[in-house]
């Protein structure tokens, strides 16, 4: 059995080195257009920033040999032609047409079986001036390379980044961090990481990252790129912004003009139609990773996911069913994290916005917490936020925190159950591993399940951070604040606020029901939410109801970036 795949970066390798564990006499052949095969794309910002030295170690394996076409001969007994593009598949003739290029020689590639492993590409905008040099896209080592090089060339003061998805972000904290570049990020959208967290963790994202120094362009339009024999200027609608350097992370398109050209199924947004084996429409030729569409677990339609991790894990499965396996790839919840500056965000499945963009009525329910118990002496204050349908059912999870491995493991254990449809009431009793310097005894993902819990009861009546925001810019004549903390923590605004800030600790709430003001509305608050949830139980029960609690609290107010 011959097995050729075309694309050899993650799904590629991942399907051969399985095949032959499984296979050793198989014969196996990859094939790319690349010059560097088999590398760790998503550690190119970290590249970029300094803290991966060189760009060979994101070629080499954890034992610290260079996953070049002579490593897979040697070691994996694999075949590799790199700097060779697939031309054309003749199905009927089981050919691939491919060229050589660096000699120009056209090839004639047999197989029995084949694989797709052709990834995706940057996103053009189709701009003036898109093609000027010092304007980036970054899709590979190579390009990876020219914009290093050309910052320790000290050639760079002034860097524009494109796109606030996860690249973008990780190359302006790259940009920033290290190198001392002055950055903007352009995003289209009014908040960054659109469609992946919402709104309030977006703004708390976004402050800490102008904390550090980025700027930001949102709700923005870019009109081209000016320049005379490089760029020097970013074209917004209004507005020019100065820049030696541009990168453009506006989003990939699925390589699959192969697949299309051969009359194998493609969906209308580009991307290669496989069943749960990872098969196309044609049984003989499997294809995975950023060309192909997968079932979004949350949704069960059609999703797309250009992530390394999903691409590897789908390699294995090709590899399996190659090797007369019965492996299944069931499809995924879009699990993800970013590292900005000293902060983290994490998330998977659906985000408020995505939720009801698929018309599901949901909510999103925002808890604050230390990261371990309360009394350990090394802790962060994490932000989680739920996702849930009326129902009860959990939609997704984001979140943020200080501390990313914790957050991680926090995420990754509701993602776990999301392709279940878990009910808010699994997340309250979700077991999650206990001891003081790890997690707290009632871990802030049970917070999260129980607070949601508590909204879809009706006992907590809620009001976002935003909401807050929108309320305090306003002429602050329609509400009154009280505090449920202690003195010394609500002095300072009760003397910046006479007119809009009252105080009755939430321990004495009981005993002084006759100083609650009850002219207007009422926004109860704590540094996190806990208390003034109690004090909101409290004025219920005494008959003062149309009190709104906080989420997050003060917490979330500084995260948010409100200086109050």
């Amino acid at each position: 059995m011959h097995v050729l795949i075309i694309g050899a970066v993650a799904l590629g390798p991942k399907a051969a080195c399985r095949l032959k564990r499984l296979v050793p006499d198989a014969r196996v052949t990859m094939i790319d257009q690349g010059f560097r095969i088999s590398y760790g794309g998503c550690g190119i910002p970290y590249y970029v920033s300094g803290d991966v030295s060189s760009a060979d170690e994101l070629q080499v394996t954890s034992f610290h040999m260079l996953r070049d076409p002579k490593f897979f001969q040697d070691a994996k007994g694999v075949d590799v032609l790199s700097r060779t593009r697939a031309e054309r598949i003749d199905r009927s003739a089981k050919i691939v047409q491919a060229s050589d290029l660096n000699t120009g020689q056209a090839l004639q590639l047999g197989y029995d079986k084949l694989v797709l492993a052709t990834g995706s590409r940057p996103r053009r905008l189709d701009l003036p001036g898109e093609d000027l040099p010092g304007v980036f896209a970054v899709s590979n080592l190579e390009d990876a390379e020219g914009i290093r090089s050309r910052i320790e060339a000290g050639k760079v003061g002034k860097a524009v980044v494109i796109g606030a998805g996860f690249i973008g972000l990780e190359m302006a904290e790259a940009l920033t961090d290290i190198w001392g570049v002055e950055t903007t990020v352009v995003e289209i959208a009014n908040q960054i990481l659109p469609g992946f967290i919402g709104a309030d963790l977006a703004q708390m994202a976004r402050s800490h990252m102008q904390e550090k120094g980025v700027s930001f362009r949102l709700s923005a339009k870019v009109l081209g790129f000016a320049g005379e024999e490089r760029v020097n200027r970013v074209l917004l609608e209004g507005e020019e912004l100065e820049a030696d350097l541009v990168i453009v992370s506006a989003g990939v398109i699925p390589n699959s003009e192969l697949a299309m050209a051969a009359g194998l199924e493609v969906s209308s947004k580009g991307t290669i139609i496989v069943n749960t084996r990872m098969q196309t429409s044609d049984p003989d030729i499997y294809a995975g990773g950023n060309c192909v569409q997968v079932p979004n677990l949350v949704t069960g339609q059609p999703g797309y996911y250009p992530l390394g991790s999903l691409a590897n894990r789908q390699g294995r499965v090709i590899g399996t069913n190659l090797a007369g396996g019965d492996a299944e790839f069931p499809g995924a919840v879009g699990g993800f994290a970013v590292r900005l500056f000293e902060i983290s965000v994490a998330g998977a499945g659906l985000s408020l916005e995505t939720a009801k963009h698929c018309g599901l009525d949901a909510i999103g329910v925002h808890v604050v917490q230390f990261d371990r118990a309360h009394f350990f002496p090394e802790k962060e204050l994490m932000h989680l936020e739920l996702v849930v349908e009326k129902t009860g059912r959990v939609l997704g999870v984001q979140g943020l925190c200080a501390g990313g491995d914790g957050l991680v493991g926090r995420v990754g254990a509701v993602a776990a159950l999301l392709s279940r449809h878990p009910h808010v009431s699994e997340i309250g009793n979700l077991e999650y591993p206990y001891s003081p310097p790890f997690s707290s005894a009632m871990d802030i993902v049970n917070v999260a399940g129980n607070a949601a819990e508590n909204i879809l009861a009706g006992y907590s009546k809620t009001l976002t951070v935003s909401e807050f925001a929108t309320l305090w810019e306003g002429s602050r004549h329609d509400f009154h604040v009280l505090d449920c903390r202690g003195l010394a923590n609500a002095q300072p605004f009760l003397e910046k606020y006479p007119d809009v800030w009252h105080h009755i600790p939430q321990d004495e709430l009981r005993a002084r029901l006759d100083e609650v003001p009850r002219d207007k509305r009422l926004i109860l608050f704590c540094n996190a939410g806990g208390r003034s949830y109690e004090a909101q139980i409290t004025l219920e029960q005494a008959g003062i109801t149309g009190t709104r609690n906080l989420q997050g609290g003060l917490a979330a107010l500084r995260k948010y970036g409100m200086d109050i």
